[in-house]
């Protein structure tokens, strides 16, 4: 395995330091679309993962398969990326090591011990562990039947497999997309909101044309002002896309440039024109362009000498070019929905089986490129109506307030999303944000979670054909299947059924957040770890393992992670409320006072922000001011609603046991998200052996009984 990476040969023993210094394209070659694989994590970080995968498999990465396999419409590429055809596919490390252990036996039956030595190794497991493991596997092969199971001994590949022969000289040009520049006149959130949806334009491709590189990554590196061509070196792209949005009186003028980041070269300049009221659709004419840009000219192609860069002439936005148009994916449940509905699909296909005519695809027809503003079906009025272009318009005005920890513009963006949605019910996506916004308003203390919890459920009702239309949606189902209904299996299925959705801020957080909830940090840890090798600039991922190593009882590994963060992060304000706790608990009351003292400035209506400087106050000695912060969110909590989870740690510190039970027990009467995760917090470790405080942290275990005994 070591040997074909030479970055990690050297040592075994891996800090995060070493890890995050390794390039992105490095890291790429070891993780693929947020799944850990092989024994490079089991080697870099034993002490968390052992924990929660056990010994792998020789077959999870000992370096044997160098080229891919290609097996009934399948290929599994050599680091572990699996493809159906041109689409990746995302299989969890167990599956990924039962399907190499099956493709080495091809033919062959392989015993459930087998399967079990491989995958867990000597951790005990449930006796159905690895048939649920081999079903969910078969669920994702489909509609392929490939897995054969022998009566009472074992399982089988039935597909003859075949090696491919390296296809490195192949791979897609990474390019990185920066948000827009907006010059004066410009709606100052419009050039993020386009380029955003550009990159979710390009990433639905059925047959992408390069690899699009994660947008908090990108994003974060143009906030620190660094040029196009600093943020492709950063991430080591090979291109990167450029805008600049420009106001006239009746249009705007979007500006495109295509940078090789080696040598900095314009592969290409491009102006698109666009009027003021219809911007709507805009970048899908963009992901048009880009697709006929990249498919005409190779990659390999850009190489030559700066000559070669050329200028193209405007073009209006919606003038028909003569362009091939690459045939793209119905919208997939739990991408960015920024493609035909499926509706639309197939009301077309019946238009055209109506006309006697062949059913083409959509998007191979000029007049149907539209984004997810023009997705209604059309059986119900003009999909690209004013209304509906006004609706997306204020989408776009609602996602850029609620990018924020203020409470405030959370808010205004939670009555634009609403407004949005109202104003088209077929807007899918802005349902699918009104419940990323839900949970995340929940998760400050903005909004009571039962409240958030019912806006989830009637969000996801109202959304026709779901799931399979908004699969993004099922984790936020998940978390109010196990917060607020305590409903364990319910929320294993909703999460089992989202498990093939690729790494997104908002899926990966309340990924994240489930398994910690559940106790399992070291799985937490390895999904957060594999998240940051795809994201590794997003500042939010890299404080919630700083978090997660805390909960698991690490505490020098966290408060290392933590400085790491506050070096490299230092606006961001996550990483303040994270870095206090972590502090204070470590015995650093001066730094950690001074970190909270500062969030609470930045962030004075943050309740939780409250809860943690009372608590690093009451560790550093100042008892008198503690309480009188605590006292001001018990006021509070009389006037709305007040997180009680992180309370409990402040009267810890100040040694009043009955107050702190008093906080959990409220905690859990809201459904507070971070109720479970505030139980196993070490800071609390004075309660262990309450009998209150044992009777909640019963709660769980009697949850994951029931799930067992269920499944």
């Amino acid at each position: 395995m070591f040997s074909q990476f030479p970055e990690l040969s050297r040592d075994q023993s891996h800090g995060v330091e070493d890890w995050l210094s390794l390039s992105p394209r490095a890291i790429g070659r070891i993780y693929t679309a947020g799944t850990i694989r092989g024994a490079a994590l089991d080697r870099m970080h034993q002490s968390s993962a052992t924990a929660s995968f056990g010994s792998m498999s020789p077959l999870a990465g000992n370096g044997a398969e160098k080229n891919a396999l290609a097996f009934a419409g399948f290929r599994l590429e050599a680091d572990g990326s699996l493809f159906r055809g041109e689409t990746l596919l995302h299989l969890p490390p167990r599956e990924l090591a039962a399907l190499r252990m099956l493709l080495a036996n091809a033919g062959q039956i392989v015993s459930p011990l087998q399967l079990k030595q491989a995958l867990w190794g000597d951790v005990h497991v449930t006796a159905d562990s690895v048939p649920k493991c081999l079903s969910s596997l078969r669920t994702r092969l489909q509609p392929d039947n490939c897995i054969q199971t022998v009566y009472k001994r074992g399982y089988r590949l039935l597909a003859d497999v075949r090696p491919c022969h390296d296809s490195s000289s192949n791979a897609l040009p990474r390019l990185a997309i920066a948000p827009f520049a907006s010059e004066v006149g410009v709606p100052h959130h419009l050039g993020t909101a386009v380029a955003e949806e550009v990159i979710a334009r390009l990433c639905n491709a059925s047959k992408p044309l390069a690899s699009v590189l994660a947008r908090d990554s990108v994003f974060a590196l143009a906030l620190r002002g660094l040029s196009a061509q600093q943020i492709g070196a950063s991430l080591d792209a090979d291109l990167v896309l450029a805008g600049t949005l420009r106001s006239f009186i009746s249009h705007f003028r979007l500006r495109l440039e295509m940078i090789r980041v080696v040598d900095g070269v314009q592969i290409w300049v491009e102006d698109v024109l666009v009027d003021r009221d219809r911007i709507a659709g805009l970048e899908s004419d963009l992901a048009s362009r880009l697709d006929f840009r990249l498919q005409t000219r190779r990659f390999d192609s850009w190489q030559g000498s700066p000559e070669n860069a050329r200028r193209i002439p405007p073009v209006a936005h919606g003038q028909n070019a003569p362009t091939p148009v690459p045939e793209r994916r119905a919208p997939g449940p739990g991408r960015r929905l920024s493609l035909v509905d499926r509706r639309t699909r197939r009301a077309g296909a019946a238009r055209a089986q109506m006309n006697g005519q062949a059913s083409a695809s959509p998007l191979e027809r000029p007049e149907e490129l539209l984004s997810i503003s023009a997705s209604a079906d059309h059986r119900h009025g003009n999909a690209n109506s004013p209304a509906k272009r006004e609706a997306y318009e204020v989408l776009l005005r609602g996602r850029h307030e609620w990018q924020s920890m203020e409470r405030h513009r959370q808010q205004d963006g939670l009555q634009l999303i609403l407004r949005a949605s109202e104003m088209d019910p077929s807007l899918i996506e802005a349902k699918v944000d009104l419940v990323h916004l839900c949970l995340t308003q929940a998760f400050y203390g903005y909004m009571p979670p039962t409240a958030a919890a019912d806006q989830v459920r009637h969000t996801a009702e109202s959304i026709s054909g779901f799931p399979e239309n908004a699969e993004a949606v099922l984790p936020a189902i998940a978390w109010v299947n196990l917060h607020v209904d305590r409903n364990l299996p319910a929320a294993l299925s909703a999460m089992e059924h989202s498990t093939h959705l690729p790494h997104d801020r908002w899926v990966t957080r309340v990924r994240a957040n489930f398994t910690l909830s559940r106790r399992l940090f070291a799985e937490a840890i390895a999904m957060l770890r594999a998240a940051i090798e795809i994201d590794p600039f997003a500042s939010w991922l890299h404080s919630r393992l700083a978090w997660a190593m805390h909960l698991n009882g690490e505490a020098d590994a966290s408060r290392e992670q933590i400085d790491q963060v506050m070096r490299r992060f230092p606006e961001y304000e996550g990483a303040r409320f994270y870095a206090a706790m972590i502090a204070g608990f470590n015995g650093d009351a001066a730094r950690a006072v001074e970190l909270a003292e500062d969030l609470v400035q930045r962030q004075p209506y943050f309740d939780p922000a409250l809860a943690v400087q009372a608590y690093v106050l009451a560790s550093a000695g100042r008892a008198a001011e503690a309480r009188a912060i605590l006292d001001r969110l018990q006021w509070l909590g009389r006037e709305r609603f007040v997180l009680k989870s992180f309370s409990a740690a402040a009267w810890v510190a100040l040694g009043d046991l009955d107050a702190a039970i008093s906080e959990l027990r409220a905690a859990n009467d809201d459904r507070c998200p971070w109720f479970f995760q505030a139980l196993a917090d070490p800071r609390l470790k004075p309660l262990h052996g309450h009998p209150e405080f044992e009777e909640l942290r019963a709660i769980l275990p009697a949850m994951e009984n029931a799930a067992r005994r269920e499944a």
